[in-house]
């Protein structure tokens, strides 16, 4: 058990190493990942090799982000071991470890340079890749194959088998048996438990159907049934080789963003490492009561009590003090989710005030919309979509009034790139948009939103129907309505059979040109008739170009990759959205232009940009 709530301290990063299993408790711009890449540097330092430690997080692009991380770690401490002038006074683990006598720091030194040397086999992955290591470099030992999978338990599948080999050994019998079913499953679970130990031959002069020999046979036929199921189902449990094969070859365990880590990874973690080497688990507890996110308080709050030490990373290195001060007179020491997940106390790293000149200088700013000028519903309360509008107007015209103003972030200009409005749904954020071009503020939303849901997804279906059937006059007019063609309802009924006839021409000859040379000429084609100024003139078209182009690169990637025709392109494309519902592929940034960010809550805190509004904040 570890220790109690209010026995919980600041975790120092210079302070004696961890050891056991340690959870360190993260707030919002505490830097968790730096940490992690921190440990690792003072673990190196210490005399661990990099091959002895694992180090884990949530999502691939997350492990991806955490090994550039603890590689630009490890190259500094080199670097500064090498040239001790070159260390930033302000960096306590770099005084740490420049903290020794010449042969320890040249020691410390070698062992940077070795673990650089090594750094590509290091183990920084995902859970699920973990797992998946752990199957392949087991070999012989777990007896597996590449299909294998690794579950959270056995115990269905050794019920199973029992009920079958006890039906199988004593259905035929008559009279007193050796053992019920239960005493053959209390047995069963032991055998298969610890598959290390012997069975103890039965006597030479012992009856086979009777006394111990009767248990040692029966549960000598469960394990080779088992063995044999496993190996058809393509299943393995945490059985005894795979866990000393984890344990011998990972000293330390470093897990980053834990509180995204669901009960079965957690299973997997705590079998083969809790008691057995130094773990050490990065989390936010406050995240892990978001669920839409993937996060588990359950899975959360079961590492905190088998924890043998808990600490927090009490210093947020994002944030200006006094932004920080006043959010914890809003919050501090309020429970969410659970008594046991609490908002702490932090310190900041930033003590002035980074953002100058604003018109409204308070880092912290709630606005309340009253009733006055608003028509009423008999409750009394504003209709919902009135008070959105007016909260987006007003949203929009505070950010407008801020930019106009010439503000410095930080000693240089503030930009529209630097504000960022986080909201709960794309249409929010739209609205939002809307309201900042009326003003003249360019604006992006970034992602939010399925690939294949879009109105560019409409577009290039009906293109590519009208391609594959271009005899028929109703798909040749759905795609004349696209921005491919960039016709009217009102053009079409004008033109009348003769457009319709040229309309089918031109897509006979686009046919032509996407089976010679791919849907990229298709695409460029498109182009020369003015696809990207006609998408450009209507509203939101920035948006709807890039996802247009977007959709060309996917079908023409796609389309080389699998070599499919225009038929099987079209397949393709109607499977894709309907897969959509449950999939999501990540939309492009319609701009790269300097414009504020619309982002959502499920892809962004806001800790990255220096201005955040969440104008919504009261439906979340």
């Amino acid at each position: 058990m570890g220790e109690t709530d209010s026995e919980v301290g600041t975790f120092d990063l210079t302070g004696p190493l961890p050891s056991g299993t340690t959870l360190l408790e993260a707030s919002a711009g505490t830097g968790k990942t730096f940490t992690v890449g921190a440990l690792v540097t003072r673990y190196v330092a210490d005399g661990v090799r990099l091959d002895e430690m694992l180090v884990i997080t949530f999502g691939r692009a997350a492990s991806q982000e955490l090994r550039e991380r603890v590689r630009e770690q490890l190259v500094e401490a080199e670097r500064v071991l090498t040239d001790p002038s070159l260390a930033d006074p302000d960096n306590a683990l770099l005084a740490l470890l420049l903290d020794g006598d010449p042969a320890e720091l040249d020691l410390r030194r070698r062992r940077m340079r070795d673990a650089l040397a090594s750094f590509d086999a290091a183990t920084i992955a995902t859970t699920h890749q973990f797992c998946q290591l752990v199957l392949r470099s087991l070999g012989v030992a777990g007896d597996t194959d590449a299909g294998t999978r690794l579950v959270e338990s056995l115990d269905d599948l050794v019920v199973e088998v029992v009920d079958d080999v006890y039906l199988r050994t004593f259905g035929h019998q008559q009279g007193r048996l050796p053992f019920d079913r239960a005493g053959a499953l209390a047995l069963a679970r032991a055998a298969i438990g610890d598959r290390q130990s012997a069975l103890a031959p039965a006597a030479a002069d012992e009856p086979a159907d009777g006394g111990p020999g009767s248990r040692v046979a029966f549960a000598q036929a469960v394990r080779d049934e088992v063995d044999r199921r496993k190996r058809r189902l393509g299943i393995l449990g945490y059985d005894a080789p795979a866990r000393q094969r984890m344990r011998g070859r990972w000293r330390i365990v470093l897990v980053d963003e834990f509180q995204d880590t669901d009960p079965t990874q957690w299973d997997v973690l705590r079998r083969a490492f809790h008691g057995h080497a130094t773990m050490v688990l990065i989390g936010d507890p406050k995240q892990a009561i978001y669920g839409f996110r993937g996060g588990d308080v359950t899975t959360y709050l079961a590492a905190a009590r088998e924890a043998t030490t808990r600490a927090t990373l009490g210093t947020n290195w994002r944030s200006d003090a006094e932004l920080v001060r006043r959010l914890q007179v809003v919050l501090r020491g309020a429970a969410l989710g659970d008594e046991a997940i609490v908002v702490r106390d932090v310190d900041a790293h930033h003590r002035g005030n980074r953002l100058l000149g604003a018109p409204h200088p308070s880092p912290f700013r709630i606005r309340q919309v009253s009733r006055t000028g608003f028509r009423l519903t008999r409750s009394g309360d504003i209709a919902a979509a009135a008070a959105r509008a007016h909260i987006a107007a007003d949203c929009a015209a505070d950010i407008a009034e801020l930019l106009a103003a010439g503000p410095t972030w930080d000693g240089r200009p503030l930009r529209a790139e630097d504000v960022a409005v986080i909201v709960g749904t794309r249409d929010h954020g739209l609205l939002v948009q809307r309201h900042l071009a009326t003003r003249g503020v360019p604006s992006v939303i970034a992602g939010g939103g399925r690939l294949f849901e879009t109105p560019a997804a409409d577009a290039w279906l009906a293109l590519l129907e009208a391609l594959d059937q271009p005899h028929r006059r109703g798909r040749v007019r759905a795609a004349a309505l696209t921005p491919f063609l960039g016709h009217s309802a009102a053009s079409l009924v004008a033109g009348g059979d003769q457009l319709s006839d040229e309309l089918a021409d031109l897509l006979r000859g686009w046919a032509l040109l996407l089976r010679g040379r791919g849907v990229a000429a298709l695409f460029e084609a498109a182009e020369e008739r003015g696809l990207s100024a006609r998408v450009l003139r209507t509203v939101d078209g920035e948006r709807t170009l890039t996802d247009l182009r977007h959709l060309a690169q996917l079908l023409h990637e796609t389309s080389v990759r699998e070599r499919l025709g225009l038929t099987a392109i079209l397949q393709w494309c109607r499977d894709e959205r309907r897969r959509a519902a449950g999939t999501e592929r990540p939309r492009r940034l319609d701009s790269d232009a300097a414009a504020v960010q619309i982002v959502t809550v499920h892809g962004s805190k806001g800790l990255q940009y220096p201005v955040t509004y969440l104008p919504f904040a009261y439906q979340s």
